[in-house]
């Protein structure tokens, strides 16, 4: 799950008074802790999460790398190159377990609490939370952060548009109020809010100058969390210091956390600079996404004497749909036909083969990797639930499994391409001088655009078999800002990315494939899908009453989206590729979902000796 002015509660004296008729949902008790997926793990009282090392030692530095560039710490506008790692400032109403789905424990928030149907929820403050100048942390700050991340960021305003009001209702509480019942999900992330200072956002700078939310700045912001900016180089290096008295230090969620003095953020615009310094020990940990890479470049020195450790981390928590994504508000792309074409002509096995090592596997679900990830064919609920739409999705969702062209020899190859050419000429494409046409005599160009170089070589091996089939292919490498600037007005033609799912998917979907989401500049409906059909599944998803109806709604809307072949599915793997160097230690057992570096590891002096270097 991703980030994202009318009062619920009435005055006391109206509450005593009130009449049946005009009587508010009972709000419930206040409760420490919630989660979408029935009791929470841990209960009231508890001394610290079961994977942390709550005597783990505190000091020293993690080094670790980003790409590109910054040129703002105001992360709230669109605008502009955000620096990394400045969540580690501010701190949210709740916090998320590592070891559990979709549960959400008290951090700024001590307790919260909202009615059996889901309209409101209420947080209550903590009242020892404070700013980083000492300050409290109060309902109005978290009205106000509420207020300007909607306003101000097009994104969270279409996230958190459900809620139709948020306003202080104690002197420590604060409650939002929905505009509709029964979405489940939507008490628990407006917990995931970053809350900001409205006292120093609203107040002057050290020139006297009047801040700005709606500008990007190079300050550094007052924040509540673990950490600070400590330094910076404009563009290049960002420090972050441990706050020492963390008003947050000692609560249960935090015991056995933020153990590092300093983390520090080196800025690298290419990825093989950046590979090179992680083998000069510029930086502490790598996390490679490069298949060829993790073959071939890690033979070094330091790997060779155990200074560099590897290590493969499972991917539990994450579903993931990557893939070669065309975009649907350009005539071509419309007829799904043509993009089954498309898919017809990816020989994705030798593509494997010849450059990932036979280290990936083919695509197959928009929640890969998951429970929620279909197969086979629809059954029991999920077939209920697709009956619902039978008339509004493909035929084969009902009767035949999904599945990719494969590509296992040269036969199945040529089969595939002469497959594809037969779906471009029945979607009205023909092939004219070796130039595929329309009817109109336009021809079919197509522009595969990329901001990681490392997807230069994957387009080009993809690149000839298009032009066999008469598409004229072009592959434009740019860099991020312009990509993300292009992406942002659906200005291309096809691009590579794709979709991170958490085990509980709700409210983001509608900005991953919602119709509503996809004119929106800056949506995640990079394919600009407008189906009533998907509109009605999501809306499945996000309303479903238990675990159960989760799965079955989530089956019946990746199978809706796999058999409209809205992209081209690339490759999965289910590991994370890490490569460390060998300074730091972690629990014995770390959590289920996340291996969670650095958050829950610490500087290991011992280590650090036996190798040198860094401290």
């Amino acid at each position: 799950m991703h980030l994202k002015v009318r009062r619920l509660a009435l005055a006391a004296a109206f509450l005593a008074c009130a009449t049946p008729a005009l009587a508010q949902p009972a709000p419930g008790p206040f409760r420490f802790a919630t989660s979408l997926m029935g009791e929470p793990k841990y209960k009231d009282g508890f001394k610290h999460f079961d994977y942390v090392n709550p005597e783990a030692p505190r000091g020293g530095t993690v080094r670790l790398s980003a790409d590109g560039t910054f040129d703002s710490f105001n992360f709230i506008i669109p605008r502009g190159t955000s620096g990394a790692g400045l969540s580690q400032i501010y701190d949210t109403l709740t916090t998320q377990s590592r070891d559990e789905v979709a549960t959400a424990y008290g951090l700024i928030s001590d307790g919260l609490r909202f009615p059996e149907d889901y309209s409101s929820v209420t947080y209550r403050l903590n009242p020892n939370a404070k700013w980083h100048d000492g300050q409290p942390i109060t309902p109005d700050d978290v009205v106000w952060s509420f207020e300007v991340l909607t306003k101000n960021n097009p994104g969270q305003a279409f996230y958190y548009r459900h809620v139709k009001g948020v306003a202080k209702t104690g002197d420590h509480e604060v409650t939002f109020t929905f505009d509709q019942g029964g979405n489940r999900e939507l008490p628990q992330i407006v917990g995931e809010l970053l809350i900001l200072p409205k006292h120093w956002w609203t107040g002057t700078d050290a020139n006297g100058k009047p801040r700005d939310i709606t500008q990007g700045t190079l300050e550094p912001p007052l924040g509540s969390g673990a950490y600070k900016i400590k330094s910076f180089v404009p563009g290049r290096t960002i420090v972050y210091e441990r706050v020492k008295d963390y008003w947050a230090k000692d609560l249960p969620v935090n015991v056995g956390r933020n153990n590092f003095d300093e983390i520090r953020y080196e800025y690298y615009r290419d990825d093989t600079v950046e590979l090179e310094a992680f083998k000069a020990d510029q930086y502490d940990f790598r996390v490679e996404t490069s298949a060829k890479n993790w073959a071939t470049a890690y033979d070094f020195p330091a790997k060779q004497q155990g200074k560099v450790k590897l290590e493969l981390f499972e991917n539990r928590s994450v579903g993931q749909m990557q893939a070669f994504i065309p975009n649907l508000r350009r005539e071509k792309f419309q007829d799904a036909r043509v993009r089954r074409a498309l898919n017809y002509a990816l020989d994705f096995e030798g593509m494997n083969h010849t450059l990932f090592f036979d280290q990936y596997k083919r695509t197959m679900s928009y929640f890969s990797g998951t429970e929620l990830a279909s197969s086979g064919l629809p059954t029991g609920a999920e077939l209920d639930i697709l009956n619902g739409v039978k008339d509004k999705v493909p035929p084969g969702v009902f009767t035949t499994p999904y599945t990719n062209p494969e590509n296992p020899d040269e036969q199945s190859r040529r089969a595939n391409l002469r497959q594809a050419a037969d779906l471009l000429k029945q979607a009205g494409w023909q092939v004219k001088g070796r130039q595929l046409v329309n009817a109109k005599g336009e021809p079919f160009t197509l522009e595969i655009l990329l901001a990681a170089p490392a997807f230069e070589r994957v387009a080009l091996f993809y690149k000839p078999a298009l032009e066999r089939l008469g598409i004229q292919v072009s592959v434009r490498l740019v860099d991020s800002s312009q990509y993300t600037n292009r992406v942002r007005a659906r200005d291309f033609d096809m691009i590579i990315t794709g979709w991170g799912q958490s085990l509980s998917p709700g409210n983001e979907q509608r900005d991953y494939w919602g119709s509503e989401s996809a004119d929106r500049e800056g949506s995640r409906n990079y394919a600009g899908i407008k189906n009533p059909a998907v509109d009605a599944l999501i809306e499945k998803v996000i309303y479903a009453t238990d675990r159960t109806q989760l799965v079955a709604a989530t089956h019946a809307l990746d199978r809706v989206l796999l058999w409209n072949d809205y992209v081209i599915p690339s490759w999965t793997f289910g590991y994370s590729r890490t490569a460390r160097w060998d300074r730091f230690a972690h629990p014995p057992v770390l959590p289920q979902y996340s291996y969670e570096f650095p958050d829950i590891w610490w500087w290991d002096a011992a280590k650090a000796a036996k190798i040198g270097g860094a401290q």
